[in-house]
């Protein structure tokens, strides 16, 4: 009797501790105010330190805010302190249908994230707003483009797939050191980086749940205690 009794309230209290579990989102923003260098492949290497955050990633998106350049000239990618990898943007334009040099718009102030219905690298496509500095904005799809930027087959461009998304930063830890790498691959025109930043969804328990599972583990053990006392 007893040992089913205790095995029911291990049993109680691992279904609360689970049910205590919410997805927690934390915004991570980083000062850069750095120009990328115009018409270097070296490009401009930014990183920004996560600490703190308990439980493995679920999702991450990425902002940015970059004036003026020639949007098509950039190439950037998002490398993970513990893993994963993801082409933020390709050269966005750059496709046998679009023009071979890329949109040749000046700047983004955008979020990037997977679920995000509408493919940044084809952005024209999609009747995309600009504001007052000319920048793109909204939330768009990773490009995910993982081919040399610096290829001379625009085609290659359609054809290649979306094969590193942010969501392969998912089931990793998110403290440590993130490296945002962006170059600019054309002369003629150059961008600056104002900030960027990091918005990372971990399960986290709640402090209100699990004094909860501490209370009813609480109320269980007394009774056992008390139903124990009756039968000595």
């Amino acid at each position: 009797m007893k040992t089913n009794q205790l095995a029911l309230t291990a049993a109680l209290v691992l279904s609360l501790g689970t049910a205590a579990l919410a997805d927690t989102t934390t915004t991570n923003n980083f000062a850069a105010n750095q120009t990328i260098p115009d018409a270097d492949a070296n490009g401009l290497a930014l990183n920004g330190t996560i600490s703190g955050l308990v439980g493995q990633i679920v999702n991450v998106n990425v902002t940015l805010d970059i004036t003026n350049g020639f949007n098509g000239d950039l190439y950037a990618y998002l490398a993970g302190p513990n893993g994963g990898f993801a082409v933020l943007f390709n050269r966005v334009g750059v496709s046998n249908n679009a023009s071979a040099f890329g949109y040749g718009n000046a700047g983004f102030d955008i979020t990037l994230s997977d679920s995000s219905a509408n493919d940044v690298h084809y952005y024209q496509n999609f009747g995309p707003s600009f504001n007052a500095a000319g920048q793109l904005t909204g939330t768009w799809q990773t490009d995910g483009i993982n081919i040399d930027p610096m290829t001379n087959t625009p085609s290659a461009f359609l054809t290649a797939g979306q094969t590193a998304m942010l969501a392969s930063m998912n089931g990793l830890n998110a403290n440590g050191v993130w490296t945002l790498y962006l170059a600019d691959l054309s002369s003629g025109g150059v961008a600056t980086v104002n900030n960027w930043g990091l918005v990372i969804t971990v399960p986290e328990p709640s402090p209100i749940a699990l004094a909860a599972c501490g209370l009813v583990l609480f109320v269980i053990m007394r009774r056992f205690k008390a139903a124990r006392a009756r039968s000595a």
